[in-house]
């Protein structure tokens, strides 16, 4: 893995007319947004392109109390819009910076009209894994901490979201990860003053797989994480409850967090991440479905386990809120194991 912070990534979507791409290319971007005190709603939304499929997708994913909504669109690259697909639109205004995001009425009675500002620097390197499978994963990842300035609509009721907080996901290359693994973390964390942000892949032997992220000031200071331990308590279901996680910086510096991962919601098989991306489901296709948040919905018993959790943090006694993205292979082999 190698990592680089001194250049700005390439915040544009790859358009129809690259060439030379490899198989199994993608182009994609992730964007999530709750309130600066936790707490429902979670929002979480995605785009991507597949060019050499001539495909293009993403997904809407909104968790309240009491429910999980989840909307869903495919069409032709070749025949959509530049700006989206289905109901969603977006537009880089400042690369790095800003974008602008979209979401016409639909059928899960949510639409918004927001805007993205960027608050931290963004973590951006090169991730490459060698894979059981023969294919090898090299990507482009970025990672960034943000706010939002805007509205939010759900069933009629619409709110302003100014200031609340949201991380943003992009990447693109190819990444192929799949059998082996054991414990995946995307995290999220945001305070006052900065965010912390890694991703971390074990495999199922407990092996460190892949290790990237770092701690994101606020005044513009990026200071690498070398080393992540964690205590987390899963229920029967593979569903994260709460947990510490100790992150080890460059710099030296140790950051002990507290999660409580229990307000549910953020399945990310309701977005398609169970192998459904990048299919051709024709022009102009858009679906949609509901989880109940009552317990009868599981990472355990979903097509997919990965789960973005809207997560409240205290670090020290400064709180924090933030996305604990979690996956737990279901392999009866396998049983978590703290490193803390």
């Amino acid at each position: 893995m190698s990592t680089s912070t001194s250049q700005q990534f390439h915040d544009p979507l790859v358009g129809r007319e690259t060439e030379g791409l490899p198989a199994g290319f993608f182009d994609r971007f992730m964007f999530n947004m709750h309130p600066v005190a936790g707490g429902a709603p979670s929002v979480i939304m995605g785009h991507g392109r597949y060019p050499l499929k001539d495909t293009v997708d993403g997904f809407v994913v909104v968790s309240t109390e009491t429910e999980q909504r989840n909307l869903r669109y495919a069409s032709k690259l070749s025949a959509a819009e530049l700006d989206g697909a289905g109901p969603f639109r977006f537009e880089v205004v400042e690369p790095n910076q800003q974008w602008r995001l979209q979401l016409a009425p639909n059928e899960i009675g949510v639409e918004f009209d927001i805007t993205w500002q960027a608050r931290t620097p963004a973590w951006f390197g090169t991730v490459a894994v060698q894979n059981d499978s023969g294919t090898p994963t090299s990507f482009d990842h970025l990672f960034q901490s943000g706010f939002y300035t805007g509205t939010l609509s759900i069933d009629g009721q619409t709110r302003s979201v100014d200031g609340w907080y949201g991380q943003r996901d992009r990447s693109r290359g190819v990444r192929t990860m799949s059998g082996g693994q054991g414990l995946h973390i995307w995290y999220q964390a945001q305070f006052p003053e900065f965010a912390v942000g890694f991703l971390l892949v074990e495999t199922r032997d407990h092996q460190r797989l892949l290790l990237e992220g770092a701690v994101m000031h606020t005044d513009g200071t990026l200071d690498p994480i070398v080393d992540v331990k964690h205590s987390l308590s899963f229920s029967d279901g593979l569903d994260l409850e709460e947990g510490t996680v100790e992150v080890t910086t460059a710099a030296g510096q140790t950051y002990r967090m507290q999660a409580d991962a229990r307000s549910g919601g953020g399945y990310m098989a309701g977005a398609g991440y169970g192998g459904h991306h990048g299919k051709d489901l024709g022009i102009d296709h858009v679906e949609s479905d509901s989880f109940p948040l009552d317990g009868s919905v599981s990472p355990k018993t979903l097509d997919s386990a990965l789960t973005d959790r809207l997560a409240t943090f205290d670090l020290d006694g400064v709180p924090g809120s933030g996305i604990f993205e979690f996956a737990l292979t279901r392999s009866s082999r396998y049983q978590y194991r703290p490193t803390l």
